[in-house]
């Protein structure tokens, strides 16, 4: 993994399958060991654009404190 975090294109961002094409969701893109999350409603690239980014490890410790019951 490199240290530096990749500027994502909005090609790379992609939605759950789970969810309504319709609707507005979380996105997530993935490379190089980094990942970043936005909601699917803002403006890709605008200034309420804010997304959250992650190492990959800190990603799956994301995932696993969200889906506890």
């Amino acid at each position: 993994m490199s240290n530096a975090k990749p500027n994502f294109r909005r090609a790379e961002f992609r939605k759950s399958s789970f969810s309504d094409p319709q609707q507005d969701c979380v996105e997530v893109a993935q490379r190089a060991g980094w990942v970043q999350v936005r909601d699917s409603k803002t403006a890709f690239g605008g200034p309420r654009d804010g997304r959250l980014g992650f190492s990959g490890a800190r990603f799956r410790e994301f995932l696993v404190t969200v889906r506890r019951p």
